[in-house]
C-alpha cells in the first residue's frame, strides 16, 4: 500500500509534468498559428509567451525534483512558481483583451504607424524597413468570439488552478 505521503508526492510529480505538457502545448499552438497559419503576433503577444517558456523548464525540473525525492518544500516551491507565472499570464492575457476591446489604451510603442519613407532600394533590408508590425488593438483571429490573448486567459487560469492545487496536494 503506497503512504499518504507517497501519493501526494506522486499527485505533484504528475501535475508538474501535466502542466509541462500543457505549458508547452499552449506555447505551441501561438506557435503554430504564427509560423502555419501565418498570424503576426504584436508586442504583447510576444509578452505573453514569455510565463510558459520560463514555466515549462521550471515544471519539468519541478517533476525531476520530485521524482528525485528532493524535499517536498522545493517541489512545492516550483509548482507555485509556475502557478503564479500562470497568473502573471493571465493578467497579461486580461490587459491585451482589454486594448483589443478598446477597453483601456495599450502601449505607446504597439501601434501601427506610418509606412517609412521608400528610398527606391530594393534590397532585403529596404523589405524590412517597410514590415509594420500588427498593433496590439487588433485581434488578428478569434475564435467563439475569443481573440488568442481571451483564450489565454481562459488556458492560464486553468494552468494556475491545477498548479495551485499541486501546491496544496495532501492525498
Amino acid at each position: 500500500m503506497i503512504s499518504t505521503i507517497d501519493a501526494a508526492e506522486n499527485h505533484r510529480k504528475l501535475t508538474a509534468l501535466f502542466l509541462a505538457v500543457a505549458m508547452a502545448v499552449v506555447v505551441g499552438s501561438a506557435l503554430a498559428f504564427q509560423y502555419i497559419g501565418g498570424y503576426i503576433p504584436c508586442k504583447l503577444c510576444y509578452e505573453q509567451r514569455i510565463p510558459y517558456y520560463v514555466g515549462v523548464p521550471l515544471m519539468l525540473l519541478a517533476a525531476l525534483a520530485s521524482a528525485l525525492r528532493a524535499p517536498v518544500w522545493i517541489t512545492r516551491a516550483l509548482l507555485a512558481i509556475g502557478g503564479l507565472l500562470m497568473v502573471y499570464g493571465m493578467c497579461l492575457g486580461i490587459y491585451h483583451s482589454g486594448v483589443e476591446w478598446a477597453w483601456w489604451p495599450g502601449p505607446t510603442d504597439c501601434t501601427n504607424v506610418a509606412a517609412p519613407v521608400d528610398t527606391g532600394g530594393n534590397g532585403v533590408l529596404d523589405a524590412l524597413d517597410k514590415f509594420v508590425p500588427p498593433s496590439c488593438d487588433k485581434a488578428a483571429l478569434r475564435i467563439l468570439g475569443l481573440s488568442m490573448a481571451g483564450w489565454n486567459v481562459i488556458a492560464s487560469l486553468i494552468l494556475a488552478i491545477v498548479a495551485f492545487r499541486g501546491v496544496f496536494a495532501r492525498r
